[in-house]
């Protein structure tokens, strides 16, 4: 056998290697979760085909599946077309229609019972134009529809492929399509393209300025790092031999140009001339035509269709073991949203007695929510993530013990009307009002004693002047109260608005709301306010009482600190010592009889003065008492008592059993919304159960998805490293052909985890 029959058959193993059993089953699997409609829940791994119009995409399908498509029928692109390829010995043809979410129960039943009118492969556009009637797309009429047509192409030169043909973009409206509908057809292929699942094939025709195409810059939109893009050359033989657009295609399909992890490849399809020829005459006429001229000093693996097929297979293959693990998840993600939203919903309740049982299960699980919400104990799933704002606002013991040491911390310091400071010290524009200093307030409340003297002696103060000073000191308790009263309730409310959400369906928690639930938290509110303006009171008006010993030792000890400031005062006046100057050495020789006088009580000659200090000593003692009563009741006896307290009663199975049976009726009689949710939720948890069976089918492949879906990611897969398109990171990513790990053809290897996964058993 000679090199060439060698390589020809080296080749021919590693496509047919390539195309395992196991990788048709693999596909086999996401092509059935498609059936099932899992991708209108969870993005699933796909092929998708883009491309301008006129670039040449329906060529690319053509070549790639054998089957000719209807291009000259522009309306044929108006719908997304699945396109399955599968080897097997027999040659079939399946066509089914998906039909969209958004049509009507019986337009879907008619078109899922749509069959083709015929098998034969050669008769497959009087397929498409069947179906395409069948979905009501005319020239008149419907020009675009949602739906899609999946077609299932099987025979022995099959590959295992799955790919998804786009319509073909366009700039501009004319006869056959509008402005409107060139922005339906982007905002289709740009859904497709957003899937961080999807691999793009982006079709680009060498006739064209690649630059001026579309379908790149929604590509490099949707991808901006060109992780997941393939790029596709089409219509080669229509640049003029050594001209400067040659040179710039050679350089962009050698991934010099626009980098994409997954190369670029090129094909030469059937022109005008040869539009009639079969399928061996096209493959062997483009082979003729890449082994001439400046074409051939492109690899193998980069051109024609001879490996266009394997590539976009094992692409594909890659994809699809790369998320795995990351699908299983969303899917049993949503598998649990699913139950979730039943759970709330509960069952079908057509009959009173099923009502007024929901409303008792609905009250029983919110009286657990709110009592463990109440006690501190998260351990429900209904609390979520901590560290997120939902979550928190859900705990609402953990909430209310950082609102109330926050407003012990806001009385403490800012509960005072005046804050009274040491003489000297400088006071800013901004504090002027609120600040004042030792000698100034002694000056406002001598005026104060001046104004309300009565027969006391001289020296002496008329003991209600405490009480003057306290409540003037104390005017801020009164809004800072309030506003945590506020900030209380609306976190209260806020907890219960969540919890019946929760469990209970929107209508139904609404109705709850309303009639039940707001109504027993107002009675509550005004029993919470009435105690707040209680525990108050005693700071508001009257003659200021306590017996706490705390009271007495503050007194004590405010006379003791202002001796001792007289003590030092008198000292560093006798030694002649400068007040801003070191003091705690001084070396001088004492005269004791002189220091002794000096130390020696004196006597206040301004008698008002005197009482003024003692009165602010008293004044000063009782307000410490008073906050730290206001803060404890204010915590204690309403916060505690009037709202936390038994706070899951207001929803009881007693209120439940209380209502008449229209109430029930009201309350609980499933609406419009509720029903379709309900068969949505059911629907759609079906379909992800189904889906789950098939994907722990593979699960084997867990193992195999070493890198995860994330499209940001920068994880070659086994197949980049094989076609020597990626070299690590993005920063020292590269094109080149290194040489293989096990070489199955020119231009083409195999990496050890591939032979691996194609050759085992």
């Amino acid at each position: 056998m000679g090199d060439n029959a060698q390589i020809e058959a080296g080749f021919a193993n590693a496509t047919s290697a390539l195309q395992s059993s196991d990788h048709g089953q693999l596909l086999d699997v996401i092509d059935h979760l498609r059936v099932l409609g899992i991708d209108r829940h969870v993005p699933l791994p796909q092929l998708v085909v883009c491309g301008d119009q006129k670039s040449g995409k329906s060529s690319v399908l053509e070549a790639v599946s054998g089957v000719r498509f209807p291009t000259k029928d522009t309306l044929c692109t108006r719908f997304a077309t699945e396109l399955i390829l599968r080897r097997s010995v027999t040659p079939s043809i399946d066509v089914k229609i998906r039909p969209s979410p958004d049509r009507s129960e019986g337009e879907k039943a008619r078109l899922l019972a749509f069959k083709p009118p015929s098998g034969d492969l050669e008769q497959f556009p009087l397929v498409v134009e069947a179906a395409k009637e069948a979905i009501g797309i005319d020239e008149n009429a419907k020009r675009f529809s949602e739906d899609v047509l999946r077609v299932e192409l099987s025979g022995p030169h099959q590959p295992h492929l799955t790919l998804v043909d786009l319509p073909g973009v366009f700039h501009s409206g004319n006869k056959d399509q509008s402005v409107a509908e060139a922005k339906l057809v982007k905002s289709l292929v740009k859904s497709y393209m957003k899937n961080k699942r999807s691999i793009i094939l982006a079709v680009v025709s060498a006739k064209n300025d690649f630059a001026n195409q579309i379908v790149t810059r929604m590509a490099r939109t949707s991808d901006p790092k060109g992780l997941r893009t393939m790029g596709i050359v089409t219509k080669p033989d229509q640049l003029n031999r050594g001209s400067g657009n040659e040179k710039s295609f050679i350089g962009l399909l050698r991934n010099e140009d626009v980098v994409f992890r997954l190369g670029w490849h090129v094909l030469r399809n059937r022109d005008f001339y040869t539009k009639d020829s079969t399928t061996e005459e096209r493959d062997q006429g483009e082979k003729k035509f890449f082994s001439d001229g400046v074409w051939t000093s492109l690899p193998r693996d980069i051109k024609g269709i001879d490996s266009l097929k394997p590539r976009l297979s094992n692409v594909l293959r890659n994809q699809i073991i790369t998320v795995l693990p990351s699908l299983i998840k969303d899917v049993e993600r949503g598998i649990g949203d699913c139950n979730a939203r039943l759970h709330r919903l509960g069952d079908t309740r057509g009959t009173l007695q099923e009502q007024r049982q929901y409303l008792i299960r609905t009250s029983q699980r919110f009286s657990v929510l709110i009592k463990a919400a109440v006690d501190g104990v998260y351990d429900d799933e209904f609390f979520g993530d901590p560290m997120g704002p939902e979550g928190e606002s859900k705990r609402l013991r953990a909430v209310i013990q950082d609102l109330l040491l926050r407003f012990a911390e806001d009385m403490r310091r800012d509960g005072q009307h005046w804050e009274i400071i040491d003489d000297g010290a400088e006071v800013a524009d901004t504090d002027v009002g609120r600040r004042i200093t030792n000698s100034g307030y002694l000056d406002h409340v001598r005026d104060l004693i001046r104004r309300t003297r009565g027969r006391e002696l001289p020296g002496t103060y008329n003991p209600l002047i405490i009480g003057d000073l306290f409540y003037e000191q104390s005017k801020p308790w009164m809004a800072l109260t309030n506003r945590y009263c506020e900030a209380i309730l609306t976190t209260i409310k806020g907890l219960i608005r969540s919890t019946i959400q929760a469990t209970a369906d929107a209508a139904t928690a609404e109705g709850l709301l309303q009639t039940l639930l707001y109504p027993a938290l107002e009675k509550r509110t005004a029993l919470f306010r009435s105690k707040v303006l209680e525990v108050l009171e005693p700071h508001q008006r009257g003659h200021p009482i306590t017996y706490n010993h705390y009271f007495t030792d503050n007194v004590q000890k405010a006379r003791q600190d202002h001796e001792k400031q007289d003590q030092a005062q008198r000292i560093r006046a006798h030694f002649g010592l400068d007040p801003t100057e070191d003091q705690s050495r001084y070396k001088h020789e004492i005269n004791v009889p002189e220091l002794v006088a000096s130390l020696g009580h004196s006597t206040e000659k301004d008698m008002d003065r005197h009482a003024c200090s003692e009165a602010i000593s008293c004044m000063r003692a009782y307000y410490k008492v008073a906050m730290k009563v206001l803060v404890d009741n204010f915590s204690v006896l309403a916060v505690e008592k009037c709202m936390l307290s038994d706070l899951a009663a207001i929803l009881s199975p007693d209120n439940i059993i209380k209502l008449s049976d229209d109430e029930v009726n009201a309350l609980a009689a499933e609406s419009d919304t509720s029903i379709l949710e309900r068969r949505r939720a059911t629907e759609e948890l079906k379909t992800l159960q189904e889906g789950l069976k098939e994907l722990n089918r593979f699960s084997r492949f867990r193992d195999a998805g070493d890198a995860t879906d994330d499209e940001e990611g920068e994880t070659a897969t086994p197949l980049e490293h094989s076609m020597g398109v990626y070299s690590g990171s993005e920063d020292e990513k590269e094109i080149k052909h290194e040489a293989p790990v096990m070489e199955v053809g020119p231009g083409y290897s195999l990496s050890s985890d591939e032979a691996e996964f194609l050759f085992r058993g």
